[in-house]
């Protein structure tokens, strides 16, 4: 642990940074997860669930989780599963 009051609370704000960038990854991956599932099963819910993950993948791009391209690849990834499905 640092003796320096600064040092100390940096370690603070970055456990919390890292948490809350755990929760919102955690999120993303799981609602990926869910989506491919539903392309997978040809689920009814299948637009839903792509289009909560599209919404997923923004939420962590504007909280500087993904780089904007890597949010782009895989949203047009997962849009063009989607449309190979429903063609």
């Amino acid at each position: 642990m640092p003796n320096i009051k600064s040092a100390k609370k940096r370690v603070i704000v970055n456990e919390n940074n890292a948490m809350r960038n755990k929760s919102v990854r955690s999120a993303l991956r799981t609602a990926i997860k869910k989506a491919d599932a539903a392309i997978a099963e040809n689920a009814a819910d299948k637009d839903v669930a792509v289009k909560a993950a599209v919404k997923s993948i923004d939420v962590a791009t504007t909280k500087g989780i993904l780089h904007k391209n890597n949010a782009a690849r895989k949203k047009s990834a997962l849009v063009k599963r989607l449309n190979k499905v429903e063609a």
